[in-house]
């Protein structure tokens, strides 16, 4: 009878979790337990920064669109509320590019708004 090895499903495993480590410091990479914690970690980070992400971006836009706002004689709520009120649909990432890159029809939009 011919000699089996065992362990070929445990070492796949293993050398997944070492792949996904790739990059890490020390003995992160290199060591099962320790990438392991180490991954625990960072896939919870990444979820998390994905929601983060989406919440930064809303509040990065919001300063954008104010500081054109105030530029043209506005406020960031009393724009949102004119915008509200006569059925423009533009979202807040549209307008802070309006406002940053073209400043001619950002104010367009703000006389639509009076």
């Amino acid at each position: 009878m011919t000699r089996v090895k065992r362990g070929t499903i445990a070492h796949k495993h293993r050398e997944k979790l070492l792949k996904h480590a790739k990059g890490f410091r020390w003995g992160r990479k290199s060591k099962e337990r320790a990438a392991k914690e180490a991954l625990l970690h960072a896939w919870s980070n990444m979820f998390a920064g994905r929601k983060r992400k989406k919440r930064e971006f809303r509040t990065l836009w919001q300063i954008k669109i104010s500081a054109a706002a105030r530029e043209n004689g506005t406020s960031y709520s009393k724009l949102i509320n004119a915008l509200k009120k006569k059925h423009i649909e533009l979202d807040r990432k549209i307008l802070a590019e309006l406002a940053e890159f073209h400043p001619d029809t950002f104010k367009k939009v703000l006389e639509a708004t009076q």
